[in-house]
C-alpha cells in the first residue's frame, strides 16, 4: 500500500508538472521587434484590417468618437460575460506598453505581466499576423486621444477564471498554420486579411464545446452565440455566397450593398465600416480568398 501511494504521489507530481508547462504563458523574444520603429500610416491601414474599432469603441460610437478607444463593448458568451478593454494612450489603457507587450498580447494571447487572456480577445486569429504590421498598428495607436475610462472585470465564474487553465486551451487551439493552402498569390494576400487581421473566422465559423473554432466548417456560419439569430455562411456553397461574385464581395465590403440591393445590417455595418477603408486590391484580395475556400452547407 505504501508503494503504491509512493507511486501514486510520484505521478501526481509528474502530471503536475506538465500542467505547468502547458499552461505556461508563451511570450516573444525581444529580437523580433529589433530595427522596427512603427509606421504611422501602415499602421492606420492595420487598425481598420484589424477591426480594432468594432469592439474598443464605446458601443454606438460614431465618427470620430469611434477612434477614442475606451472599449467597454459586452460579449455574452457560454462561458461567460467579457467586456472589450481599454486601448487608448491613456494610463487606463496601453500607455505603457512597448511594441513587444502588443506583439505578446496579439500573437500569445498573453499581457504585460504575464496572464493569459481570454479567447475573447481573438489572439488565435492575430498570432498570424506579421510582427512588423502589429509594431506599426501600435505607432497608429500612440497617435490616437487618451480616454480615461477603467476597464470592467470579465463577469466569469469557476472554472473558467482559473486564467492558468488558458494556457491548455492555448495548447489545443492557438495554431499559426493556414486553414486555406494556396499558392495563388492574390489568394494569399485575401488569406492574411481573412484568417489573420481580419479574424472572420471568430462569428463565421462555429465552436466545439470547448470554444475552439470547428475548422471542418470553417466559414460556414451557424448560430450566433449570443443567442441572437445567426451568422451566415460565407463560402462559395449554394447556402453562402455562391451567387456573388469576386465582384460583388468586393462591392459589398466597401459600400455595404449585396448583389440582392440589400444592405449590411448588425455587426456587419462596423465590419463595412472598417473594410470600406482599405484599398480596392485588399478588398478584391478578400473576395478571391472567399471564393477560394471550400464550399460548405450552411451549419444548422
Amino acid at each position: 500500500m505504501r508503494r503504491l501511494i509512493r507511486w501514486l504521489v510520484f505521478l501526481g507530481l509528474i502530471g503536475l508538472a506538465v500542467f505547468w508547462w502547458i499552461t505556461r504563458p508563451n511570450f516573444a523574444d525581444a529580437d523580433v521587434v529589433a530595427g522596427l520603429t512603427g509606421d504611422v500610416e501602415r499602421g492606420e491601414r492595420i487598425f481598420y484590417a484589424g477591426g480594432c474599432a468594432s469592439c474598443h469603441a464605446a458601443p454606438d460610437a460614431e465618427g470620430e468618437d469611434k477612434l477614442k478607444l475606451g472599449g467597454g463593448l459586452e460579449f455574452v458568451t457560454a462561458f461567460g460575460t467579457f467586456f472589450a478593454p481599454n486601448i487608448s494612450p491613456h494610463e487606463n489603457g496601453i500607455a505603457g506598453w512597448s511594441a513587444l507587450d502588443l506583439v505578446n498580447a496579439m500573437k500569445h494571447g498573453v499581457s504585460p505581466d504575464g496572464q493569459h487572456y481570454f479567447p475573447a480577445f481573438p489572439y488565435t486569429s492575430y498570432a498570424k499576423a506579421e510582427v512588423a504590421d502589429i509594431v506599426d498598428l501600435k505607432a497608429y495607436l500612440d497617435t490616437l486621444e487618451p480616454v480615461a475610462v477603467a476597464n470592467l472585470e470579465h463577469e466569469v465564474g469557476f472554472p473558467f477564471n482559473i486564467r492558468r487553465s488558458l494556457g491548455g486551451w492555448k495548447f489545443l487551439f492557438l495554431k499559426v498554420d493556414w486553414v486555406v493552402e494556396t499558392e495563388d498569390e492574390m489568394v494569399m494576400k485575401g488569406r492574411y486579411l481573412v484568417e489573420g487581421l481580419g479574424h472572420c473566422s471568430d462569428c463565421h465559423t462555429s465552436r466545439n464545446p470547448l470554444g475552439g473554432l470547428d475548422l471542418g466548417n470553417w466559414l460556414a456560419g451557424g448560430p450566433n452565440p449570443d443567442g441572437k439569430g445567426s451568422i451566415p455562411n460565407i463560402t462559395p456553397h449554394e447556402s453562402g455566397i455562391a451567387a456573388w461574385s469576386e465582384a460583388d464581395i468586393a462591392e459589398y465590403l466597401n459600400s455595404g450593398f449585396t448583389p440582392e440591393f440589400d444592405v449590411a445590417g448588425g455587426s456587419m455595418t462596423d465590419v463595412v465600416a472598417n473594410t470600406g477603408q482599405l484599398t480596392p486590391e485588399d478588398r478584391a484580395a478578400i473576395a478571391a480568398y472567399l471564393k477560394a475556400v471550400p464550399a460548405l452547407e450552411r451549419v444548422k
